[in-house]
């Protein structure tokens, strides 16, 4: 019988063959805690499950991320107990201020494969499916368990494909597809399915980062992209993982990318979503490039192409923060950097950044925001009185150099 990605690997992790719907106890390959849901993992593991230590200190990866730099005295403070805690557990992979966002980091790292089933400490989880991993985010008490144990248990999700044809236009990208597909499915059309994204195997693998995150935003448990293509020519995918004709699938959406107009989700939720030539004029005050979504070199590079000996708009702050080091090294040594920082834009510390609007570029009461992350839910970056349109790289450049919500092609040379 034909099985679906997920069912594939939940299959595998299972040790014997599962279907949309069973209930499997499964064995997970990695767990991944960040800084902010840290303390109070250890302190489950500690107080209620009445363990010292993790299962396995190579399969626990730790991410100082979510507020890095730490913005006050009792987030330094929870960052110092947990290096301690790191250091006393013996963990081997730990990624401190600086290296970047979780998900970023464990793909560049390798630590992210396909086949593997990777539970986290953040929503954002389904970004490991990028490279046909099992992603998924998990509460406190979940990841803990997870953590002492090795182990986990899923509903088998049912899977609901995304398949898209032809190629992007200039100025259209992923984060695109992504937020065009939400406004299909809407933000419970996908609730506990995993969102498969077939069509895509000319996509790099940050790319697929971008469609893998936001299948959180439509409901999904995963979000998976089939391990295929030139960009996955070095990934070391498992002899039992391949898309298999006749899975079943619950739903099934078509996306034309040659047609595919710039997306734009407007306040105050990510399944608002309109074609940019609907929206109107929208003035912004902040545009902001980062996050797990669209932080990656490849966005700096895309919006550096379109900033490239130009200033930004009067008016207009634009905030760039790196999901990760290797990103920012990258765009360095290729000139994109000096172009965002010619064009006068702020380079921030890699990591998570104001998304969750704690630090590094937070939004004032009645300020709009033009967004490449993947949420904008009243005072997720800020002020609840603000608002957050979210969009592309290549929007995101092209509106810095306005000061409206602009389409790429209007500036592109």
């Amino acid at each position: 019988m034909s099985q679906t990605l997920s069912e594939q690997i939940l299959s595998h992790a299972a040790g014997y063959s599962v279907k949309a719907g069973d209930v499997a106890t499964v064995n997970v390959d990695l767990v991944m805690m960040h800084d902010s849901l840290s303390p109070s993992i250890i302190k489950v593991l500690h107080d209620e499950l009445g363990t010292e230590g993790v299962w396995d200190t190579e399969r626990v990866a730790v991410v100082v991320d979510h507020v890095a730099p730490a913005s006050n005295i009792q987030t330094a403070e929870k960052q110092a107990d947990l290096r301690r805690w790191v250091r006393q557990q013996g963990i081997k992979h730990f990624f401190d201020v600086g290296r970047g966002i979780s998900h970023q980091v464990l793909v560049e790292e390798k630590l992210a494969r396909p086949g593997m089933v990777i539970v986290g400490s953040d929503s954002h989880s389904t970004a490991y499916g990028c490279v046909g991993a099992f992603g998924s985010g998990m509460g406190t008490t979940d990841i803990a368990l997870a953590a002492a144990t090795g182990r986990t248990w899923f509903r088998v999700p049912e899977t609901v494909l995304v398949r898209a044809s032809g190629r992007f236009q200039p100025g259209i990208s992923a984060k695109d597809l992504a937020l065009r597909a939400a406004r299909l499915l809407r933000a419970d059309g996908a609730t506990y399915a995993a969102v498969e994204w077939h069509g895509v195997d000319f996509l790099s693998i940050g790319d697929r980062m971008t469609l893998a995150t936001l299948s959180i935003e439509v409901g999904g448990k995963a979000g998976l992209v089939p391990p295929t293509g030139v960009a996955a020519d070095d990934l070391s995918v498992p002899d039992w993982l391949s898309f298999q004709e006749g899975a079943s699938y619950a739903q099934v959406i078509e996306v034309d990318l040659e047609t595919l107009e710039p997306q734009i989700s407007a306040p105050h939720y990510v399944d608002n979503v309109a074609d940019l030539n609907d929206l109107g004029h929208v003035a912004v005050d902040v545009v902001y490039l980062g996050t797990c979504t669209n932080g990656r070199y490849e966005d700096m590079a895309a919006a550096a192409k379109i900033l490239k000996g130009r200033k930004i708009a009067p008016g207009v702050r634009m905030v760039v923060t790196p999901a990760s080091s290797e990103g920012l090294r990258q765009a360095s040594e290729d000139g994109s950097l000096d172009t965002l920082l010619q064009a006068g834009a702020a380079i921030g510390t890699p990591g998570c950044g104001a998304c969750i609007g704690r630090h590094m570029g937070v939004l004032a009461p009645n300020e709009v925001c033009l967004f490449t992350g993947n949420r904008n839910f009243r005072g997720r970056m800020g002020s609840p009185e603000a608002s957050i349109y979210l969009a592309s790289p290549e929007v995101a450049a092209a509106t810095a150099l306005t000061g409206y919500i602009t389409h790429p092609r209007e500036v592109m040379e």
